[in-house]
This record gives structure tokens, sequence and C-alpha cells, in this order.
């Protein structure tokens, strides 16, 4: 199994910055994938950032290039998203997530971390 922990959110003026970390435990050496992704009532949760577990080819939904970074210490077992510029339209719930190249690909979960941004 893949335990994921989100930790970092909070509330956070427009402009502001957050980063938010995952601490991956458990099968680690069967991910291939790790993403951020957030949710907001009423909507169906999205892809923000994704990172591979090897080669750190890295990809971003528009909404958040060029102010997200994702990144990963494999040393550490520990992916971060940083967030600078936000705003309020990126108040959401984000969750961490693990990809296991199975068919069909398994995907894990962290509980989640509630980022708000105040305006």
């Amino acid at each position: 199994q893949v335990e994921l922990v989100e930790s970092g959110g909070g509330l956070v003026q427009a402009g502001g910055s957050l980063r938010l970390s995952c601490a991956v435990s458990g099968s680690i050496a069967s991910i291939s994938f790790l993403g951020w992704y957030r949710q907001t009532p009423g909507k169906q949760r999205e892809f923000i950032a994704g990172i591979r577990t090897t080669g750190g080819s890295t990809s971003y939904a528009d909404s958040v290039k060029g102010r997200f970074i994702i990144s990963r210490d494999n040393t550490k077992n520990t992916m971060y998203l940083q967030m600078n510029s936000l705003e309020s339209e990126d108040t959401a719930v984000y969750y961490c997530a693990a990809r296991e190249p199975i068919t069909p690909p398994q995907y894990y979960w962290g509980r989640g971390t509630q980022v708000t941004v105040s305006p």
C-alpha cells in the first residue's frame, strides 16, 4: 500500500504564497507518478500539477502555470507544491495523489488539506 499525508494548508491573503507538502510512505518503489489535485464544492476533483518519480518531468494545469511549482525530494519521500500569487479562485481542498502503473492504474489519495485565499 501507499500512504499519503498532506500538510501546509491554511488561510492566506490574495497575492500571498503557501507551500504544501505530501509525505509518502509504504510501497514507494511502485509509484510512477505523483501529483496534486484540488476540489471545491460542486466541482469534480481537478488536476493541478504532476511529476514523474524519475526524470523529474512535470506538467501543470493552465490555471496555475507560472504560479505553482511542483517538486519532490526522493531522499525525504516528500512532494511539494509551491503556490505563489494566490488568488481567491485557488481556494479548495488540495489532495496529493500517487499512481501505481498497473492495469487499470491504481491511484492513492491523501485526506486533503484546506487552502483558503481571502480577497
